[in-house]
């Protein structure tokens, strides 16, 4: 049978007359309203943080311990040189005694080393670790140097322990040249044996309290002050020690510096 009248979209056929039998039975179902999507949650252009919306506390931030240690893409210049400590680390103790300390000898700072490859064993003296992978400042140099990083950058955290390295070293062997020259040292002077990272670590100490807050800055600086001066006056090796206290000095001498945001590329 042909429906000569059309229904009006949206109303029921039964004024119409044209309902079908049975379908009478099976009530109308009322109008679903779609609804709102759900507001995504909005992120803290400042901290980065993530809040569900307004009125709601934020999470507080969560403790993550493995930030502690050098990774490859955050930390690439503590990293590669922790890798490279390691290697030569695993080298001095398992290797021939003799190759050791020949490679030692070659690679250390002393005064007739600087004056005749300066450049070269400057490099050379700070792929080893004096006392072992083991020793205080093996453990201070991933600490230190891997928090200092994750504050201020891979190049300006190699050019802090750069700078503690190359200039406590000059600083405290030139002294020693000056003096066998004045015949105040014997000549056995010029060939002390001087390699380690221990200038470079001394001197991301005091940098990386530049960045800490107020009470933390001068807490760390007074107990890793304080060592120094412990070892400077047992005498057990002053050059050395004056050598740290200098590093310590310059790394805080770079506080102005750090605090300054690089510019942007």
């Amino acid at each position: 049978m042909n429906r000569s009248a059309s229904a009006a979209p949206g109303t029921p056929d039964e004024a119409a007359g044209t309902t079908e039998p049975g379908l009478t039975a099976i009530p109308c179902q009322p109008e679903r309203r779609e609804a709102a999507p759900a507001r995504a949650p909005k992120a803290c252009a400042a901290t980065g943080e993530v809040t569900a919306g307004r009125g709601r506390a934020r999470a507080p931030g969560r403790l993550r311990p493995w930030r502690l240690l050098p990774t490859p893409t955050g930390t690439p210049f503590t990293f590669g040189y922790a890798a490279i400590l390691a290697l030569t680390s695993l080298l001095a103790r398992y290797a021939d005694p003799a190759l050791v300390s020949a490679l030692h000898r070659h690679s250390s700072t002393d005064v007739a080393h600087l004056t005749q490859e300066p450049f070269l064993v400057l490099v050379a003296s700070a792929l080893w670790i004096a006392g072992g992978i083991a020793s205080p400042y093996a453990i201070g140099f991933l600490l230190v140097l891997t928090a200092l990083e994750r504050r201020i950058g891979p190049l300006r955290t190699a050019g802090v322990f750069l700078l503690g390295h190359v200039v406590a070293t000059l600083a405290t062997e030139v002294p020693v040249g000056l003096s066998v020259l004045a015949g105040h040292l014997p000549d056995s002077s010029l060939h002390r044996l001087d390699y380690g990272i221990s200038f470079g670590v001394a001197a991301s100490v005091g940098a990386l309290a530049g960045l800490f807050r107020p009470w933390l800055r001068w807490l760390v600086l007074a107990g890793f002050g304080g060592m120094l001066i412990d070892d400077l006056i047992a005498f057990s090796d002053p050059m050395t020690n004056w050598g740290h206290l200098l590093a310590l000095t310059l790394g805080v001498a770079t506080w102005p510096l750090l605090r300054r945001r690089p510019h942007a590329s």
